[in-house]
C-alpha cells in the first residue's frame, strides 16, 4: 500500500500578482521550489489563508530570486494578489517510508524570502 504524505510546502506565500487569461498553473520563484524540492511542472496543492480556498495545479518556475508567486489561469479566481497562501507538495511511499519521511517546511516573510526552513 502506499501513502500520500507531505513532501513539502512553502508557508506563508505571498501572491505577487494573478494573470486570469493564462493557461492555468502558478509561477514559483525557482529558487524556492529548490529549497523545497518542488520539479517544475510537478502538481501541487494551494491553499489561501485569506478566503481558505484550495486549488490544485502545477508548479512553473520563475525567475531565481525574484519572489514571484504568480497564480495562472481559473485559479485566479479563486486566490487573489496579496493574498498568503501555502503551497504544498505530496508523494506517495510505503509505510517504511513514509515513518522516515522529514517533509521540507520552508516558511517564508511578507517579500517571499526564506526565514526559517525544517
Amino acid at each position: 500500500m502506499l501513502l500520500k504524505m507531505l513532501k513539502s510546502k512553502l508557508h506563508r506565500a505571498r501572491v505577487t500578482q494573478t494573470r486570469l487569461n493564462y493557461p492555468g498553473s502558478i509561477l514559483i520563484d525557482s529558487a524556492l521550489m529548490k529549497k523545497a524540492g518542488i520539479l517544475p511542472y510537478e502538481g501541487v496543492l494551494v491553499a489561501d489563508l485569506n478566503n481558505g480556498n484550495r486549488v490544485e495545479t502545477y508548479a512553473v518556475p520563475a525567475k531565481a530570486g525574484s519572489g514571484e508567486i504568480i497564480v495562472l489561469g481559473a485559479a485566479a479566481r479563486r486566490v487573489k494578489k496579496n493574498h498568503i497562501v501555502i503551497i504544498f507538495s505530496f508523494c506517495y511511499c510505503t509505510t517504511a517510508e513514509a515513518r522516515k519521511l522529514k517533509p521540507k517546511v520552508i516558511l517564508l516573510d511578507k517579500h517571499n524570502k526564506i526565514i526559517n526552513r525544517k
